[in-house]
């Protein structure tokens, strides 16, 4: 890439990245702590199932709200010219109408609800086994560990989800040309016709991204957390 398009080439996609990743990253990691006290008032309980399902709901909701920024992500990096993104945005109204901006909506919220859930739930848990296993303490240390953790499991949860959402988001609306018709034919012709481990296409670039980002999030999240007189997660 660098190479036949320069080095500008590895940001493309980067304004509506920047703009899903504050309201998307906001609201389901806003959502995550709401979610857990539904489910504890209502049951009397926050194992990890009810942890996990809070995660998918919050992730879940956040998606649906921000998946036309991800459409324009991804076709802003796939253009092979320098369109800009209120150039694609425009593009996309104009040849497959408002509906294209949630295309692949669907996978994006399974991926976006298992993202969540399992490093939310994870990283919930895996602090809790560190506190009382290990003589870690509330702190950087125990944060940047229990994050790693969950960077790698929602990784492993999430490349397949990924994979699939991303070939049904570069797929044009034209009659005729639509190779997969929802998510679970997707991954089906994926299977058939490349084989299981072709679900985790990209894995090591996924973890590359997703496993400093996570560890990030989270010890910057507690960091903000403990300076605004609120618990830890």
């Amino acid at each position: 890439m660098v190479q036949m398009e320069g080095p500008r080439s590895l940001y493309l996609g980067l304004a509506p990245a920047l703009t899903r990743s504050v309201i998307y990253g906001g609201l389901r990691l806003g959502l995550y702590e709401p979610c857990k006290y539904v489910c504890n008032y209502a049951f009397g309980s926050t194992n990890f199932a009810f942890k996990f399902a809070s995660g998918v709901i919050a992730g879940a909701l956040a998606t649906a709200l921000t998946n036309p920024t991800e459409v324009l992500k991804v076709r802003s990096q796939m253009s092979t010219s320098r369109t800009s993104t209120i150039g694609v945005l425009k593009k996309i109204l104009a040849e497959e109408g408002v509906k294209a901006l949630w295309k692949g909506v669907g996978p994006a919220m399974a991926r976006a609800g298992c993202l969540t859930a399992s490093q939310m739930a994870t990283y919930d848990e895996a602090k809790q086994a560190l506190l009382k296993w290990t003589p870690l303490e509330e702190g950087p240390q125990l944060h940047l560990m229990s994050s790693c953790i969950a960077g790698t499991a929602s990784t492993l949860v999430t490349a397949p989800i990924d994979m699939i959402k991303t070939r049904l988001m570069l797929q044009r609306e034209c009659k005729g040309a639509r190779v997969y018709r929802n998510g679970f034919h997707c991954a089906y012709q994926v299977v058939v016709t490349e084989g299981v481990t072709s679900l985790y296409k990209g894995g090591f670039a996924t973890f590359a991204r997703l496993g400093p980002q996570t560890a990030i999030t989270f010890v910057v999240c507690e960091k903000l957390r403990e300076l605004a007189g609120m618990t830890a997660i």
